[in-house]
């Protein structure tokens, strides 16, 4: 197994003592900063309904993303059920949703609806729990709820296959843990001048290049970044997905984390790729607050219309982004009626101008909003 770099900046004498160039950064936070007021004041000028919705969408996103960038695929409609639940949300086409959808969620809106209470050891090991109901990611038995053993070795990151892998990073050994996971708490849970979106990159680095658990590093990393972002604005209410804007970067983001890690303690071009990647998450936000406030638009010019729950519901999921193309058998399906009924429900639909058959060609006929 070929090792890239033998050194990492938890083995540097002056770990963890991060520097970073201010005058570079300044311009960059200042933006960030600029753009969060403007955003929080747009949100303010919304209907209750509306906002409830941007934070619905938030949420779901940022738990999907997280997910997505380690690789594992959750169900949309059950995420957005599990958010609709836990907020106490009344919205049509509720599903049950699995225990490891329920630990994520759990986890991700405990860190941003409670971001003034203390981060601690033992909330960290819930989270964990959380995201680790059986006990096993994938089919391997994992320590859960516990920082990580020297059991299995070395917590290295691998790329390539057997005979040729490559150690991207190793991470400090597992006897190190209870000391650096006490000097990152102290850290984390003491007021600071330093401005809080930093202090929410910085955290997330730290945390990441500890690597203090078997698995989840990366959403727990991400979780506490977002703690931190909830702080910075004063409000539990998250209308940005910085996770989803990394999924779009995943390769630039896993680039820039293993440059930092191998290079010194001055982490500026690190704080430059965080604040750069927030300001695409907020950019993004501006695309979902325009297709929130153009479907609040299209149901109260709608208000009279004949439209049949069925019809309701999936005009709904188009406007809240469906997955794929739509036809009428699966409408069917998720609509749960018969393939005749679906395809009423369409026509009628396109008679009122409200659908019409997309121009893509194929097997099967697709249909989009008008």
């Amino acid at each position: 197994m070929r090792r890239l770099n033998n050194i990492y900046i938890h083995q540097s004498v002056q770990w963890p003592d991060f520097t970073w160039d201010n005058g570079a950064i300044i311009p960059a936070l200042s933006n960030i900063r600029h753009k969060q007021g403007r955003l929080k004041g747009n949100m303010e000028m919304l209907g209750f309904t509306q906002q409830k919705e941007t934070i619905l969408q938030t949420l779901t996103l940022d738990v999907l993303k997280s997910t997505e960038i380690e690789g594992e695929i959750l169900d949309s409609d059950q995420v957005r059920s599990s958010v609709a639940r836990h907020l106490g949300m009344d919205i049509a086409g509720l599903v049950p949703s699995d225990r490891n959808v329920e630990g994520v969620v759990e986890m991700m809106l405990d860190a941003t609806r409670h971001y003034n209470k203390s981060l601690s050891k033992k909330r960290l090991f819930d989270w964990h729990s959380a995201l680790f109901p059986t006990g096993r990611s994938g089919m391997h038995k994992i320590t859960v709820g516990d920082w990580r053993t020297n059991e299995k070795g070395p917590m290295q990151v691998v790329s390539g296959a057997m005979g040729k892998e490559r150690i991207h990073y190793e991470a400090p050994e597992a006897d190190r843990l209870k000391k650096e996971m006490k000097l990152f708490l102290d850290w984390f849970n003491t007021k600071h001048s330093t401005d809080t979106v930093l202090k929410a990159a910085v955290a997330h680095l730290w945390f990441i290049t500890i690597h203090p658990f078997d698995d989840g590093n990366g959403r727990i990393a991400r979780a506490i970044a977002d703690m931190e972002l909830t702080k910075a604005e004063g409000d539990d209410q998250r209308y940005y997905s910085m996770s989803a804007q990394i999924r779009v970067e995943r390769n630039a983001y896993y680039a820039i984390l293993e440059k930092t890690q191998k290079g010194n303690l001055d982490i500026t071009e690190w704080l430059l790729w965080f604040l750069n990647c927030l300001d695409g998450a907020l950019n993004a936000t501006d695309k979902t607050l325009k297709r929130i406030l153009n479907k609040t638009k299209f149901w109260d010019k709608h208000t009279h219309t004949g439209i049949n729950e069925r019809q309701r519901f999936m005009i709904n999921k188009l406007w809240d982004g469906f997955n794929g193309k739509l036809n009428s058998s699966k409408w069917a399906k998720i609509a749960k009626c018969s393939a005749d009924t679906a395809l009423r429900d369409i026509t009628d639909l396109i008679n009122k101008n409200i659908l019409e058959k997309e121009n893509a060609g194929g097997r099967s006929t697709t249909y989009i909003l008008k």
